[in-house]
């Protein structure tokens, strides 16, 4: 995809052509040169109004005439200089904010003089916030732009004044007289055209409206569209009240408003109709009148689809992925794109559009100083406009007009592919025969058209108290998630087996009909994951605890790309960093933002698995380095906010045993754990065991603990020194002196059979060295062959009577001829001989142990290798027979080779 390539004729414009220059020009000529040279900021804006008052001009004036000042140096800068956009628009924004900040302050004391201050009912003084909406709040201000505005108060009361009236009607006076000093159109002209419709209850409603009014109005009344006003709002006046803080109480309520705590998809057809209702009104603007179907910024492929594209992922998104959220178009674009929500190409060709369509619009009002989005007719200055833009228009051929057309053919393209127009607002795989309007679930005319065998399942669902309690829109979804899975299994895209699993899955989504949308919305989601539902059963399961996963089936990259364990840190990292930045990083949050980060990461691999992407090794690989991430992540971020933390960062590890430890995790799976700290800035031991004992608390809380978003892990920290009976967390000297033997206080045999396939998983990298160290001495030590073989043998009984076999089925772990023999002669050979034979110290995992120790002429030739893909093939068998939620219990002839295999290795270890 490209637009905007870089064009080669040389910029022919001069600032002079604009009417609205000459105007200036010839009435303003004396007081130009108080502009001082380059880009006008806010400071030199001040500047400039007081320094128009200094010389004779009444506030009124001297704003206005700034205005015409600032703006015919943004034409000059714009047009002669190829002043880059973020000039042009900073400038405006920062025009608006000065020019605020001066008329709030007269306004104030215009009306203090009169009633005196407003105070609530502590007599604390209250605070008075103008809040830019659209371009103004996200600094994107045009030149010609009016101000979209709504003034907000802080709370109830009344003044202090000789002649008292209620805080509303005092506030109502400043914001009369605001509109005065900035909107009344005065022989200096106006400082910008005020419009204050996107208030509550709109033009019907007060002009100024308290927190408390705010809160009601978004909680009762609030509707989509202004959900996307109100994301790019911002507090632009009293700067002073922006600094101090207080508008905070503001965002704490805008932010919920705009931004849901889910994947937001029921919001696609509310901008939907919103920009039907724009396009019908630009397209009756234009009835008759084919010049106006040139508007850069309303018509088909203009300024405001790229904006909606960009609101519209943020406002879906935003309320789980802080990072996204941002007014400014161009930088939304950006995070939309590093947050893998756009292809970077898509971000880079809307960027460039917009630029394009905001530089057009640009000279488009400097012709006049009018606010147009209209191209011009006449041919000197839709040639001046081209020329300023380095482009060529004359009578023959235009390049302008044409560069127009590619830009909105590839905005209007984006924009109908998100919104999906070209199927109908929705679309579907449903096609010919049958398909029609939207039938509701419980239509008869909508089972009409399904195959029999679905009915039942059909009919039980239509029939479901949550189903008739649902909307008529909710019932329409169903219905047309229903038959498009019906199309689909009658084209043979997907099985009519899935077609029932998913019609079950559709139940528990009841709750949450934003979930619905986005199938509806998303067809190709809808797709993949019926064919995902017709390969195995367990998937069904997963969805159904969360479901919120579906939407990672939205981009296949996501799925063919293998667990990156930095850029998951690194997104996690960004993500904390927003929350941070939102004042919104509590503990909850956290906690919520790292399980769904973990619910989607998790259902990427299974898809992968199950879909024979990747190998089970593979899938207990990314796994097990998936789990290591959450955990470091929490560690990190559950130690800010321990109240008893003496430094910066913990002197603390988690110590992977088990499944993890050996990097062979499963869905679901527990994590066998033993945390360490060794801290040599807290001198008092008993302090340090206090601190570190209090985070171990609150650490597993974090990892346990079930929140609305779901559930992390159980963890298991049987395997510490002393077990049940001892301390969370040990000392790392403590922990090797019990480990190695020194004093009366010692490790099992069995502890030193699973510290064999333990390893360091996250926290401090110093302590990971130091475990190792101790891991390494424990399995090397000297050890007498028979004691030996005969402790691990009687644990393997002791493990076999508590897993009987059943019916005569082979249960390819717990019985004779299963995983768990292969692993405790893993664990035997390495305790035995690793002294000697140091590869076998490395946690390599049973296979590789296996063929390394008959490389070393520990076993007899083929043994090894023998037992080493038997274990692999009896993973795989209790792989698939979990994923299809089938028992691990076999028939003995289906695995007899491997279970062979399995035996002749324990022969070669224990000779029995």
């Amino acid at each position: 995809m490209s637009v905007l390539q870089p064009v080669t004729p040389p910029c022919r414009a001069e600032a002079a052509h604009s009417r609205f220059v000459q105007r200036i020009r010839r009435r303003y000529a004396e007081d130009l040169p108080l502009l001082p040279a380059g880009v006008p900021d806010r400071a030199t804006i001040l500047a400039l109004i007081d320094t128009l008052m200094a010389r004779g001009r009444a506030l009124p004036s001297a704003l206005r005439v700034a205005r015409q000042l600032v703006v015919e140096r943004l034409v000059v800068l714009d047009v002669e200089q190829r002043a880059p956009l973020e000039h042009v628009t900073g400038t405006m924004t920062a025009l608006a904010e000065a020019t605020l900040e001066r008329a709030l302050a007269a306004a104030r004391r215009e009306s203090d003089e009169r009633h005196g201050l407003p105070r609530n009912e502590a007599g604390e003084a209250i605070d008075f916030w103008i809040v830019g909406m659209g371009k103004l709040g996200a600094r994107e201000l045009n030149v010609s732009s009016d101000i979209d505005l709504i003034y907000v108060y802080e709370d109830d009361g009344e003044t202090d004044g000789a002649v008292p009236i209620s805080a509303h009607e005092y506030f109502a006076l400043v914001a009369k007289k605001l509109y005065t000093l900035i909107g009344d159109v005065t022989d200096d002209g106006f400082v910008f055209r005020v419009d204050l419709a996107l208030r509550p209850n709109g033009n019907s409603g007060p002009s100024v409206v308290s927190l408390s009014m705010l809160e009601e109005y978004f909680f009762v009344q609030g509707r989509e569209w202004e959900r996307f006003a109100w994301l790019k709002s911002r507090v632009v006046a009293p700067l002073d009240s922006v600094a101090s803080g207080r508008p905070l109480a503001l965002r704490a309520l805008v932010t919920p408003f705009v931004y849901r705590k889910y994947l937001d998809y029921g919001v696609f057809e509310g901008l939907r109709q919103l920009h039907r209702k724009i396009r019908e009104e630009a397209q009756r603007r234009a009835a008759g009148r084919p010049e106006r179907a040139n508007d850069v910024k309303l018509s088909r492929g203009g300024i405001r689809e790229i904006e909606f594209i960009v609101q519209l992922l943020q406002v879906v998104r935003g309320g789980q992925y802080p990072e996204i959220r941002t007014r400014a178009t161009l930088k939304g674009l950006q995070k939309l794109a590093a947050g893998g929500l756009m292809k970077p190409e898509t971000a880079q060709a809307l960027a460039g559009a917009y630029v394009f369509l905001r530089q057009v619009e640009h000279r488009i009002q400097y012709l006049d100083d009018q606010q147009t989005h209209l191209l011009p007719t006449t041919d000197a200055d839709l040639g001046w406009i081209a020329g300023s833009l380095c482009l060529v228009c004359t009578a023959d051929a235009c390049e302008l007009l044409d560069r127009l057309c590619e830009v909105r053919e590839l905005v209007a393209t984006e924009f109908d592919a998100l919104l999906q127009n070209s199927q109908g607002g929705g679309g579907g795989t449903c096609r010919g025969k049958g398909c029609g309007a939207p039938l509701p679930i419980d239509s008869e005319r909508l089972w009409e058209k399904l195959p029999p065998a679905l009915l039942p399942r059909v009919q039980a669902l239509a029939s479901h108290p949550r189903v008739q309690s649902l909307r008529e829109e909710g019932r329409l979804r169903l219905g047309k998630l229903v038959l498009r899975a019906a199309h689909g299994a009658a084209e043979g895209l997907c099985t009519l087996q899935a077609v029932e699993h998913f019609i079950d899955w559709l139940e528990p989504l009841l709750r949450r009909e934003s979930y619905l949308a986005l199938l509806v919305e998303r067809p190709n989601v809808q797709q993949r994951l019926l064919r995902l539902l017709g390969l195995a059963r367990w998937p069904m399961r997963y969805l159904m605890q969360h479901p919120a996963v579906i939407d990672e089936l939205a981009d296949d990259r996501q799925i063919a790309e293998r667990f990156d364990r930095a850029a998951f840190t690194s997104d996690l990292d960004e993500r904390h960093t927003a929350w941070v930045r939102a004042g919104e990083a509590d503990e909850g949050e956290l906690l919520d933002t790292l399980r769904r980060a973990h619910h989607a990461e998790t259902f990427r691999t299974l898809v992968r698995d199950v879909e024979q992407r990747i190998t089970i090794e593979q899938a207990a690989d990314d796994l097990s380095a998936l789990a290591d991430a959450i955990v470091d992540c929490c560690i990190r971020w559950a130690w800010a906010h321990l109240k008893q933390r003496h430094r910066d960062e913990p002197q603390f590890a988690v110590i992977a045993y088990g499944k993890l430890g050996g990097l062979e995790l499963g869905y679901g799976s527990d994590l066998d754990v033993v945390f360490l700290y060794d801290d040599d800035a807290e001198p008092d031991a008993d302090r340090a065991q206090e601190v570190y004992a209090a985070f171990v608390r609150k650490l597993i809380a974090w990892l346990t603990l079930r929140t609305a978003a779901g559930e992390l892990f159980e963890i298991d920290t049987a395997l510490r020194p002393n077990g049940g009976a001892g301390l969370l967390v040990t000392s790392a000297a403590a922990f090797d002196k019990y480990q190695r033997g020194r004093g009366s206080n010692t490790a099992w045999t069995w502890e030193h059979q699973a510290i064999t396939r333990a390893r360091w998983c996250a926290g401090s990298r110093h302590l990971a060295e130091r475990f190792e160290a101790t891991r390494r001495a424990v399995i090397s030590a000297e050890r007498d062959p028979q004691a030996l073989q005969g402790e691990v043998t009687a644990m393997r009984e002791k493990v076999r009577a508590a897993h009987p076999e059943r019916g005569g089925l082979f249960d390819v772990k717990h019985s004779t001829g299963g995983m768990m023999d292969v692993e405790f002669c893993v664990q035997y050979l390495v305790l035995a001989h690793s002294g000697r034979h140091p590869e076998l110290q490395d946690n390599a995992g049973n296979i590789a142990l296996l063929q390394r120790a008959e490389a070393a002429a520990l076993l007899p030739a083929g043994v090894g290798q023998a037992a080493a893909d038997a274990y692999r093939e009896l993973r795989r068998a209790q792989h698939r027979a979990r994923l299809n939620e089938q028992p691990t219990q076999f028939p003995p002839e289906q695995l007899a080779t491997e279970r062979a295999a399995v035996l002749a290795l324990w022969q070669a270890v224990f000779g029995r």
